[in-house]
């Protein structure tokens, strides 16, 4: 096979995404996209793609492929060790590969989610002007998984002069702050959530992230029709416990919507692992 990324490792999740295609709600379509987009838009910029070329999300890891061109890497988000052509490689920073380099991401130490961005970017097929993997609907790409070829688009511009760029600090208790929901009258204690705190739940996925916490009551058990969820919506289920809805959400939904997230405050939550505190401020 000429050029592209020949995948050996592919891990218990890595997706390809890019920022999404959003525009489609109204035909039931998720908007999909990075969980994290200001990790994959450092990475497009470290290593000269536009800001709407696919990468790939590693979800925790470990991964590893080969590279089948010579290009620029780069491995935001996540703080995972990155191992190139058999040598110690930093984060956040341009990182030339050649033919034949092995491109290792060890499990993440700190935060959920790595980005993998290469020079050219990711070319599958896209669906709807996106070539984002959604894993509600399955539209897009497969999950990657061991086997699979990526293919690389032209490069386009050199990357970017920098040594290493500054990242989020990652790990600890966060803090979202929400807007009150079109619903909050529903609940006879909506107050309680921002009283906390809530942790992540091992059932988090690109859909939503589950939360544990302080179980909120309905005033008005009666059943809401279904109606439009945004991103960020804080839908609470019949167990009271909340769910922040992310970039892979159902178009609508029938439970009521308590607040919604602040959109600059998402990947906050993308990078939250299992366990982590989580704490909402009007």
């Amino acid at each position: 096979m000429s050029g592209g990324l020949l995948v050996e490792v592919a891990g218990p999740l890595t997706t390809v995404q890019d920022l999404g295609r959003a525009g489609y709600a109204h035909l039931g379509v998720p908007r999909s996209g990075a969980l994290d987009r200001p990790a994959l838009l450092l990475g497009n910029r470290l290593v000269g793609n536009p800001a709407s070329a696919a990468g790939l999300e590693i979800t925790l890891g470990p991964f590893a492929a080969v590279a089948r061109r010579p290009g620029t890497i780069a491995l935001t988000g996540a703080a995972a060790p990155l191992r190139v052509g058999g040598r110690p490689a930093p984060l956040n920073a341009p990182v030339q590969v050649r033919v034949g380099d092995r491109i290792e991401v060890g499990r993440a130490v700190l935060g959920l989610r790595a980005y993998l961005t290469i020079s050219g970017g990711l070319t599958p097929s896209p669906v709807l002007s996106s070539r984002s993997t959604d894993t509600l609907s399955l539209l897009g790409p497969p999950v990657v998984r061991a086997g699979a070829h990526l293919p690389l688009g032209p490069v386009v511009a050199s990357p970017a002069a920098v040594d290493l760029a500054p990242r989020p600090v990652l790990g600890g208790p966060l803090t979202l702050r929400i807007t009150w929901g079109p619903r909050a009258d529903r609940f006879a204690d909506a107050e309680a959530l921002v009283g906390g705190p809530y942790r992540v739940r091992t059932e988090s996925n690109r859909v939503g992230a589950r939360l544990s916490g302080p179980s909120l009551t309905r005033a008005d058990a009666a059943e809401l029709p279904s109606e439009g969820i945004v991103l960020g919506s804080v839908q609470v289920p019949a167990d009271g416990q909340p769910l922040v809805f992310l970039a892979d959400h159902p178009t609508t939904g029938g439970y009521p919507v308590v607040a919604v997230v602040h959109a600059a405050d998402l990947p906050l939550l993308a990078q939250a692992r299992p366990g982590d505190e989580v704490h909402f401020r009007p």
